[in-house]
């Protein structure tokens, strides 16, 4: 079995700079990390491959510094990284984004099962899986909470639906993204601190995946960030005078005049 996971480096405070003259995030500050949500899709990814025989690569799109967290992914037990890396690639939205990633799929050999976190923690879209899976022209299914059994060409797993949990079965290859239910994702091995180090982690250029340039970068993204901002939050407070009952007509009133109610 061939699996891959796809990861993305992203920054460990929830105080993000944003570029005022690019609308992305100053991503050169601060301590990087694995995305959360990626850290089960790699556990994930680890157990199919324990389980089923196999080899199980990780793939990140980002800046040569990524190779931090793919570094961090063989320490846990995945077998190859490949790093998407190109000036070109800069500043790409979830869609651009997913059409890089599906050229390195190809370029890999189409895996069995491709997995992704939920979501990234500095975008919060949850676009790129299905898109990525768009891309592929391969079934998807989101929100998988369990993997039940991989057999014959066919998948069976559970998703988390509002009312519970819904089981279902997909052909393969297929896409999938995983939420943090599915798993508890391991701590490195010595072992694998050790490999890591030394792990050789190539690097793929917009020209080794042949990307067309106009679907990359500012240029490629169909979404274009005009402004992003944090809003600023104005508080006050004001005493109310008077009986209980005064107060409480007070408050119904400055309510009323706030069109709170």
């Amino acid at each position: 079995m061939k699996v891959a996971v796809c990861i993305k480096q992203v920054p460990e405070t929830p105080t993000l700079e944003i570029d005022p003259q690019t609308n992305t995030l100053i991503r050169a500050r601060g301590k990087m990390i694995i995305n959360p949500f990626d850290m089960y899709a790699l556990e994930e990814g680890i157990r199919l491959k324990e389980q089923y025989g196999g080899q199980a690569t990780a793939i990140s799109m980002g800046p040569p510094e990524a190779q931090e967290a793919l570094r961090e992914a063989i320490a846990f037990g995945i077998d190859n990284a490949i790093i998407l890396s190109d000036p070109i690639l800069d500043d790409c939205d979830t869609l651009a984004t997913s059409y890089v990633l599906a050229k390195a799929i190809d370029k890999l050999g189409q895996p069995d099962i491709i997995i992704c976190g939920r979501q990234t923690t500095d975008g919060d879209t949850g676009q790129v899986a299905p898109q990525l899976a768009e891309w592929l022209g391969l079934p998807f299914a989101s929100y998988v909470s369990k993997i039940e059994e991989v057999r014959e060409g066919r998948m069976r797993l559970q998703r988390m639906v509002d009312s519970g949990h819904q089981v279902i079965e997909m052909p393969l290859p297929a896409v999938i993204s995983v939420v943090k239910e599915i798993n508890l994702p391991r701590l490195p091995s010595l072992r694998g601190l050790m490999q890591s180090k030394k792990a050789p982690i190539p690097t793929w250029s917009a020209r080794d995946l042949a990307v067309d340039a106009s679907k990359v970068g500012l240029v490629g993204s169909a979404t274009k960030v005009k402004m992003v901002f944090f809003p600023q939050r104005e508080g006050g407070s004001e005493l109310l005078q008077g009986s209980p009952e005064s107060q409480v007509d007070q408050l119904l009133e400055k309510l009323r005049e706030a069109k709170v109610i």
